[in-house]
């Protein structure tokens, strides 16, 4: 081995052990992981990584996917908590393991090294030994005038979330999609005073129109205009016909894609959302744990599962957490065993050092 290869070497090695005592540390804005996104799914995992005495921090833009919500429901201990409420409490406790949450948008992610460097949209960049997205999506709702300012009130998509709250009244569901059919058979669960408004959506089939019949799900032809609201609640929608048709509660099927600043910074990554075969939206391919494709990149929460509620993506971040840590520690162990091997790293010459020199190595 020649001398320049030698200092090569040796170069490397002290800058590998830099980087995974500044990563463990958080010192110099080098961290274990990155997470891209402080909801339900990012936090869970930034509390499990915290525990695990691992640097974290976590890049929020404030913007939660249910932010219109009063309310969130089918969290267990949690139902009908504001879901800010949620929030706030999970930034304290992660607070409370050293991790750092900090606001703001990611702008992009690229390899440096062996390492990712994150920068936001202000142009301060981090750098990350892994990286957790946990960035939700966005709603892509219908095109009806009047209908995106309801959202989250009475205008609605998920039974399991709002069924309850719009029991028993007269609810119409805007056809938009082949899944509306599907979306009107589950809400038949929380009122027999249901109708399927055709608006842009496929005529139902022989089989689904036989369906519909049989739960005593009307079905109403004709595209909605607009909404009617009475003192600050849905009464009804306008039908292109000049009907006005009663409701108390309209639920659509939104689609999910990934925000603009979202986009971006998958692209950067060269992460590229796939379709869902429902065509409900679009979403990070990832494997049970959360890994992508994208050597050392993990996904949690709807930014990986499009039906996830706030429950569900909770848990995929916390799944995500313990698969990360994990890949961690096995690249923890390879560094410390190359190191216990190399003849020249610090810690063999410590070794020999001592076995040689004995105490006359301080000196004395």
């Amino acid at each position: 081995m020649t001398r320049e290869t030698l200092d090569t070497r040796e170069t490397r090695e002290a800058r590998e052990a830099r980087e995974a005592r500044e990563a463990r540390t958080g010192h110099g804005d080098w961290y274990d992981v990155v997470i891209v996104g402080g909801g339900p799914a990012g936090l869970s995992a930034a509390l499990m990584l915290g525990r695990a005495r691992r640097s974290v921090l976590v890049i929020d833009a404030g913007e939660p996917r249910n932010a219109p919500a009063a309310h969130m429901h089918g969290f267990l201990s949690r139902d009908g908590a504001p879901p800010g409420d949620l929030l706030a409490a999970g930034r304290r406790e992660v607070a409370g393991y050293g991790v750092e949450v900090r606001t703001g948008r990611v702008r992009s992610a690229v390899r440096d090294g062996g390492l990712f460097a994150v920068t936001d949209e202000a142009g301060r960049t981090v750098r990350a030994r892994r990286l957790l997205v946990a960035t939700g999506f966005t709603d892509e709702l219908p095109d009806v005038p009047g209908l995106a300012r309801r959202w989250g009130r009475d205008v609605l998509h998920c039974p399991y979330c709002h069924g309850w709250e719009v029991r028993d009244e007269p609810i119409g569901v805007l056809a938009t999609g082949p899944m509306s059919v599907h979306q009107a058979l589950l809400f038949r669960q929380w009122t027999d005073r249901l109708t399927l408004l055709l608006h842009t959506g496929p005529r139902p089939t022989d089989e689904e129109s036989e369906q519909l019949a049989a739960r005593g799900i009307a079905v109403v032809p004709g595209e909605v205009t607009g909404l009617e609201i009475t003192d600050d609640r849905l009464s009804g929608v306008h039908l292109d016909t000049g009907e006005l048709f009663p409701l108390r509660a309209l639920t659509v099927a939104p689609r999910a894609v990934p925000g603009a600043a979202a986009a971006a910074f998958l692209d950067s990554l060269g992460l590229a959302p796939t379709e869902h075969p429902s065509g409900m939206g679009s979403y990070l391919a990832a494997g049970p744990a959360g890994l992508t494709s994208v050597p050392g990149v993990w996904a949690a929460g709807n930014a990986a599962d499009l039906t996830a509620n706030v429950l569900a993506a909770a848990a995929s971040g916390s799944a995500a957490a313990g698969a990360i840590n994990a890949d961690l520690v096995a690249e923890d162990t390879r560094r410390a065993v190359r190191a216990r091997k190399d003849p020249f790293s610090v810690a063999s010459e410590a070794r020999v050092c001592e076995l040689v020199a004995g105490d006359r190595r301080h000196g004395l």
